[in-house]
């Protein structure tokens, strides 16, 4: 989970060395709706909400104004520097971290050996 938000997609996988952008679309309680966190490898990241929900048109603020008072809470879109990106991106370089750690720790081991 992303700070309180289900993520559908997105995951890790070993060797992604030369990735470019990985995604991930979760649901964002922010604005009641699912959005795609895009992470680069140069380490920005963006939501695709944020086009939408962070300054709505007219049709968008009137739908969120709907749910809003369905909810009976606040919804609005917290920017580009939102947490559920910033972490999202946190945790993919933090696990390509320690994928990189880990096939060092090995080779080291190989070299030991030889």
């Amino acid at each position: 989970m992303v700070g309180g938000s289900k993520l559908n997609k997105g995951r890790v996988y070993a060797g992604m060395v030369n990735w470019k952008v990985t995604a991930a679309t979760i649901y964002c309680d922010a604005v009641d709706d699912e959005v795609t966190l895009l992470v680069y490898k140069d380490r920005s990241a963006k939501c695709t909400g944020y086009k939408k929900y962070g300054k709505p048109n007219k049709e968008i603020a009137k739908i969120m104004e709907r749910k809003r008072k369905q909810l009976k809470r606040q919804l609005e879109c917290e920017g580009p520097e939102c947490y559920r990106v910033i972490q999202y991106r946190d945790k993919l370089f933090a696990e390509g971290s320690k994928e990189k750690a880990a096939k060092n720790g090995k080779r080291k081991q190989r070299e030991d050996k030889n």
